[in-house]
């Protein structure tokens, strides 16, 4: 059953009282962060600190470490310490802007699966070679940073995001790699977050990034099917059964026709409501 990604929480590695509390929040993964959310005196302190966290019980939640770049002093010691899966499920690699950012971690984490932080215009241009790495496992937007090489300025809408985005979805859904929106920073805007989760969820990324516990239940309501979606899933399978017992390559449900494609993507919402059941326990 595919693990859901509807909440991704960033917690920062320096903060043991966060890390503690993140074992108890509805979040369906953590990232933490090692590198923004630690000043560079705390770095080398937050590696300790983080993999003694990591030995903590987080439940069903995927617990993903973003690490420093590798053209920094900390890079490759953070990666080296978190190469044989000790407590992470995936190392988050920043400012991917070409396949070749991933070989150069691939190498110091021989085992533990790679996520791709997409933050920068190279990325964005070269996302289908970096989805199509066999070590990657997800791809995480970085709205904020492509923002500022863009040089583009905030709207509600996301337009000048619209072509990055786009080419990131495109290229993880190509390759079968899981793939999460990126943050709302003002997290006292409950209704802009609402309508940013609904956006992302209907382009189709699998979750949001979060900055905030006070986000986790938008996004988990949000990018969760709802009891009508799942009830209209479970009479398109019912029908489409139904109809092809009879002989027929096609249902109708409430005046609309339902083929094959229709029932795969209605299995697929039902899928992802247990995999959510399972995980709230």
């Amino acid at each position: 059953m595919t693990r859901p990604y509807r909440s991704v929480l960033y917690i920062p590695a320096a903060n043991v009282r966060a890390m503690e509390k993140a074992q108890t929040l509805a979040a369906d993964a953590i990232i933490f962060d090692l590198e923004d959310a630690v000043a560079p005196a705390e770095k080398v302190g937050a590696r300790g600190l983080l993999s003694q966290a990591l030995q903590a019980d987080y439940g069903g939640r995927a617990r993903i470490v973003r690490i420093n770049g590798l053209d920094t002093e900390w890079g490759e010691d953070d990666a080296r310490a978190f190469a044989f899966a000790l407590g992470a499920d995936a190392v988050l690699v920043p400012k991917v802007s070409r396949s070749a950012d991933l070989d150069r971690v691939a190498a110091l984490v021989p085992e533990t699966p790679l996520w791709a932080m997409m933050e920068t215009a190279e990325g964005m241009l070269n996302a289908a070679r970096i989805a199509a790495h066999p070590r990657l496992q997800g791809m995480v937007m970085g709205t904020n940073d492509l923002a500022k090489e863009l040089n583009s300025r905030f709207r509600a809408d996301r337009l000048p995001m619209m072509a990055g985005l786009g080419l990131c979805l495109l290229a993880a859904r190509a390759h079968g790699r899981v793939i999460v929106d990126g943050v709302f920073n003002a997290f006292k805007d409950e209704e802009g977050l609402r309508a940013e989760c609904a956006q992302g969820r209907d382009m189709g990324f699998d979750g949001k990034t979060l900055i905030h516990p006070a986000q986790l239940a938008i996004a988990n309501e949000v990018f969760a099917p709802s009891e009508a979606e799942v009830e209209l899933a479970r009479r398109q399978i019912d029908a489409f059964e139904e109809a092809k017992a009879q002989g027929k390559g096609v249902a109708v449900v409430d005046g609309r026709i339902v083929e094959n494609l229709h029932v795969e993507t209605a299995r697929a919402t039902l899928a992802k409501a247990a995999a959510i059941a399972e995980l709230a326990g």
